[in-house]
């Protein structure tokens, strides 16, 4: 045993030194895209002074704001309406015995671990068999699709650990079965909730595959923006716009984080 915890002893330095190193190599470019995003030259690759200039340039942007817009429209419009469908699956999963259940929890699974561009050709195939024009209408509909799925998986995992006594206790103080469901389950059932609304919400602002099979003229989100921007090459504009993007997207999954694991 002394042998075994002197091998570990000996063993940990080593270990530290590989996780810095693979999360160096994960976030080092991350942090030379926020830190140029910061650089008065226009040359990604030379650093000369500290400004906020690009970013002031970036707010004047007419077509930045336009996707943003958009992408803010489609997020909002999608992370109400799947959290609402989510919920009820993720009730219905939990709580209900009924024919199909194994294969609707099956289901579920699906748009979480298809690849995105299968789901993305399935999508554009399917608004083109209704002759469905791509537009921010498809674009919503889309990110609806692939959504409720981590509303539903979510919720159903807060209900795992749910004591269906508190409801018992409602209905048997008077409470019909809706007052309970808003007095007693929901309460109960809100951060998960929550947590699957922001985590809905991060996934659609930030989604790019899906969107590019899916969205018509005047429909661009702000990554499709953000790779159009791209290809003439990177410059300290992109990079403002990227940091902020991702400023959003880790406040709101450190939220959802927050509202699945509360401190104890």
């Amino acid at each position: 045993m002394k042998h075994e915890a002197r091998g570990a002893e000996r063993g940990a330095p080593v270990l530290q030194a590989v996780s810095w190193l693979v999360y160096a190599f994960l976030y080092a470019p991350i942090a030379v895209l926020v830190a140029f995003s910061f650089n008065s030259e226009r040359q990604t690759a030379v650093w000369k002074d500290f400004t906020l200039d690009w970013y002031r340039v970036l707010f004047r942007d007419e077509l930045i704001g336009h996707a943003v817009a958009n992408s803010l429209i489609v997020a909002a419009i999608a992370t109400v309406v799947a959290t609402v469908i989510g919920t009820m699956a993720g009730l219905a999963m939990a709580r209900h015995d009924f024919p199909g259940r194994r294969a609707t929890r099956s289901l579920l699974y699906l748009p979480v671990i298809v690849p995105e561009i299968v789901v993305g050709a399935a999508l554009v195939s399917l608004f083109g068999f209704v002759a469905m024009r791509l537009s921010l209408t498809t674009v919503i509909l889309a990110h609806i699709a692939f959504s409720i799925s981590y509303v539903a998986l979510v919720v159903q995992a807060r209900l795992a650990g749910f004591d269906r006594s508190l409801e018992e206790a409602a209905m048997d103080l008077g409470a019909n079965r809706w007052q309970t469901f808003w007095r007693v389950t929901l309460p109960v059932i809100a951060p998960g909730v929550v947590a699957g609304a922001l985590l809905v919400f991060t996934l659609s602002i930030d989604d790019y595959i899906i969107t590019s099979f899916v969205a018509g003229p005047g429909a661009t989100t702000l990554p499709l923006q953000i790779y159009s921007m791209v290809k003439t090459g990177v410059t300290p504009e992109i990079n403002a716009v990227s940091t902020l993007l991702l400023v959003v997207t880790i406040g709101l999954i450190a939220t959802a984080h927050r509202l699945q694991h509360p401190a104890r």
